[in-house]
């Protein structure tokens, strides 16, 4: 027999309802079309959606269900030199995985990995958790060719559309797919533009460990290829990376190469080289091809199964972005008509012959209403990299304003 449970939603704080729910109707979009010289330009937009969660464990009849609300704004100040950023999420989660997890659902969701904490947890027990995330509040200052942020950013220097080795200070997992903007980390960043396709840029990173990330990266552009050369310490180790974007016969080809030698006091000694490629290409009938793959020479050649990619417990950096030695994607997407789009992705370990795969279609509604569903199959013997999830069906009915 299959077994089905479905919570009700229980009473909500008002100032959560309020942000999620009723803020939004009277708050669609604001655009200052003259802007006041004393106060400057501000707007701010953002959207409000529902997403339904249905998983299918492994190796069991057993179906959990879990729902959840969720709000973003972001809002942005605009006055000659200065900008300021300030993007905040609402979120409410309910249902039977909750119960079933719970404490550790929320425990895990109010964790704020900056070195600010400005995560707070409204709610939590065994039927419901809520809570308001700001993973953006910043402070921007330019000057000719010159800029300087301060505060919780994304500092983005990931190329490929995967994996992305170079992306040491906002690493992020692929299976988040319903997080657009991904997180961001609380640093400061400096750049400098040295001409038209061309800049030097500098970051450091402070997380809630006081573990800090520093480097440096210069990037231009040669022979119709974006090239970026970067260094410096994330956490215990020295960082040397490089990537390229361009293309071969009109098929955009990228890829991205990072070392990283830990220091003596490390607790993993390891040297470990990673490289992560891809090449795209779209078709004239828009027919949309993808394939890439990433080598970590540290990586395991047997079962590769590192814990649980939806409750939040990843080793994940630049440095570990997988547990495998070698991984391999492949995506097709295609606009099945000018409302629809149809898409399916792939992932393969071939070392235990674990995969996943990832249909998908995105169905435009109204001019701000989309409509998403979505499946994650993870298919494998146990403890390989992606055969203990079992089978996740997503519908989230999302509108932008």
């Amino acid at each position: 027999m299959v077994k089905v449970n479905i919570n009700i939603i229980p009473h909500l704080p008002i100032r959560l309802l309020l942000a999620c729910v009723i803020f939004p109707i009277f708050h669609f979009t604001i655009y200052a079309q003259h802007p006041d010289p004393m106060f400057g330009f501000f707007c701010a937009k953002g959207h409000l959606q529902y997403l339904e969660n249905i998983w299918i464990q492994p190796n069991s009849e057993k179906i959990m269900t879990m729902g959840q609300l969720y709000n973003r704004f972001d809002f942005e100040w605009y006055k000659k030199k200065l900008s300021a950023n300030f993007s905040m999420r609402n979120i409410v989660n309910y249902g039977q995985m909750v119960y079933d997890y719970y404490p550790y659902l929320a425990e895990m969701a109010k964790q704020d990995y900056g070195y600010m904490n400005l995560t707070h947890q409204w709610q939590s027990d065994s039927s419901v958790y809520s809570l308001t995330n700001f993973d953006r509040a910043n402070l921007k200052f330019t000057h000719k060719k010159f800029e300087v942020t301060a505060g919780r950013q994304r500092i983005n220097w990931g190329i490929n559309l995967v994996w992305n080795p170079n992306d040491i200070f906002n690493t992020f997992n692929y299976f988040d797919f319903d997080y657009m903007e991904r997180p961001g980390c609380d640093a400061i960043f400096a750049q400098y533009y040295t001409g038209m396709a061309s800049s030097l840029q500098l970051a450091w990173k402070l997380d809630s460990d006081n573990n800090s990330t520093i480097a440096g990266m210069y990037k231009f552009n040669r022979w119709n290829y974006d090239f970026q050369f970067m260094g410096g310490w994330m956490h215990d180790d020295l960082v040397l990376g490089v990537g390229w974007a361009g293309q071969i016969e009109g098929a955009g080809f990228t890829g991205e190469i990072s070392y990283f030698n830990p220091s003596s006091n490390a607790v993993d000694s390891a040297t470990t080289v990673v490289v992560s490629s891809g090449i795209n290409y779209t078709l004239p009938n828009s027919l949309y091809l993808h394939g890439s793959f990433i080598y970590n020479n540290q990586g395991t050649t047997g079962k590769a199964n590192w814990g649980n990619l939806f409750l939040g417990n990843l080793d994940l950096s630049a440095k570990r972005l997988t547990p495998s030695r070698l991984e391999l994607f492949g995506e097709i997407a295609y606009q099945i008509s000018p409302l629809i789009r149809g898409d399916i992705a792939g992932i393969i370990n071939p070392y235990d012959g674990s995969a996943f795969i990832g249909p998908s279609f995105d169905l435009s509604l109204t001019e701000n209403i989309g409509l998403l569903l979505t499946s994650q199959l993870f298919f494998g013997e146990s403890q390989t990299e992606y055969g203990d999830y079992g089978q996740m069906f997503y519908g989230r009915l999302k509108w932008s304003f």
